[in-house]
């Protein structure tokens, strides 16, 4: 999101503030890049008379260039519009428009709008000046339907070009009566009123933000179509169902959970089935965790007090499952796992009791030894005051021993 008008000489960025309508394709808002430009084609297959026009965040139409305007990547036009012209930037051009139009199912392109002609300047005053004008018009509809009592959010404003048309769009679980609404409308802005019904999922992609990944939004920057999420897609991931991790800024599944939904049914057509029972010589084995990126099985008793797990490969699970099909006993866990681990690390006991404590992540400080209190024996003041005098006296032979000092009691 950066382009030349984007930032000054002193490098501060102050943005060119037209949330990704300046026309230079590196700020552009879900921008396509052309990947037949260099490619050498004949020119009946380049000759397309059909061009994507973008306009406000993310909607995009198709329109004929009848009168062969020589037409690029950035140029603002005027388009026609019901009724009235619009305004929008050409954000494709070229033999991939044939390639857009087949993907969205588009075969009859003779009755599409058309485009009139370069926009000048006094069409891109108004289209700027009807900009401005968005935001607190947003502010205002939304302070007059909720006066009316209405239960619906309006999330954007949308302008025509020409300033003669503005189409509020919004969301609401329920079916709204907009004929209060339309007049009160009418009264303040002054102008033609249409109102769209967006999904919650379109309406993030309007207001764009950045996610849990740190990164923006993929609906507001390049995800054109919106698939089905299912929680069986976190599922099959080994994600926990929790609403609060898995749902995006627009209270739905993240769309994120179908990019690697594929690469994860692939590896798991080797595992058993997590219902499935295995019947050993102790009794009957069931798996309680599997691991997708190691493809190792964790297997426990079902009816045992016991929770210790065993780690086994997927290949060794599946010759269990094959010799029940046979009718061959398999021997217990505790045989099976002297078998084929010999550390003891494959043994997965006491890890649910852990993972349910408080203070598992914290960090474990050494235990301190406490010093113990010896008890003293009490003394009094007078065998104390004896005590240091015999000392004293002690002291004193000694030293005149060792210089050979006659005492004073033998003189």
């Amino acid at each position: 999101m950066a382009c030349n008008g984007c930032s000054t000489g002193n490098g501060l960025p102050k943005g060119c503030k037209n949330n990704g309508a300046c026309g230079v394709d590196g700020c552009d808002k879900l921008s396509v890049f052309d990947w037949l430009s260099n490619m050498n084609q004949p020119l009946e297959e380049l000759s397309c008379k059909t061009v994507e026009v973008r306009f406000k965040n993310e909607r995009k139409e198709f329109y004929n260039n009848i009168d062969n305007l020589p037409l690029k990547v950035g140029d603002i036009v005027a388009v026609e519009g019901n009724p009235g012209h619009d305004v929008g930037i050409i954000s494709l051009t070229g033999a991939l428009v044939k390639a857009q139009l087949k993907h969205k199912n588009i075969k009859d392109t003779d009755n599409l709008l058309k485009v009139y002609r370069f926009a000048n300047q006094k069409d891109i005053d108004v289209w700027q000046e009807c900009r401005k004008k968005e935001h607190q018009m947003m502010l205002d509809s939304r302070r007059i339907s909720r006066e009316i009592g209405l239960e619906m959010k309006i999330s954007d404003v949308e302008y025509q070009g020409d300033g003669t048309k503005v189409t509020f769009y919004y969301t609401s679980e329920s079916r709204v009566d907009f004929r209060q609404l339309i007049r009160e409308f009418a009264t303040a802005f002054r102008c033609r009123i249409e109102m769209k019904q967006i999904g919650y999922r379109q309406e993030a992609a309007k207001l764009g933000g950045i996610g849990s990944c740190g990164r923006e939004l993929c609906c507001s920057t390049w995800l054109t179509d919106f698939r089905s999420v299912s929680t069986a897609a976190a599922r099959y991931q080994q994600l926990s169902i929790n609403p609060q991790k898995i749902a995006g800024q627009c209270g739905k599944l993240k769309c994120c959970l179908n990019y690697e939904l594929d690469s994860y049914l692939d590896a798991l057509k080797d595992f058993p089935r997590y219902d499935l029972v295995i019947k050993t010589v102790a009794g009957e084995v069931s798996s309680s965790k599997i691991d997708v990126f190691k493809r190792e099985v964790w297997l426990s008793y079902i009816k045992s007090s016991n929770m210790t797990w065993y780690k086994f490969t997927v290949d060794q699970v599946n010759s269990f499952i094959q010799d029940n099909k046979k009718g061959k006993d398999v021997p217990s866990l505790e045989d099976l796992d002297k078998k084929y681990n010999k550390t003891e690390d494959n043994i997965f006991g006491g890890a649910l009791l852990e993972e349910n404590e408080l203070t598992r992540f914290e960090e474990k400080k050494p235990k301190r030894r406490k010093k113990r209190n010896r008890q003293k024996k009490p003394t009094n003041s007078t065998n104390k005051g004896e005590s240091v005098k015999k000392k004293n006296t002690n002291r004193r032979k000694k030293y005149k021993k060792k210089h050979n000092k006659p005492n004073k009691d033998e003189n």
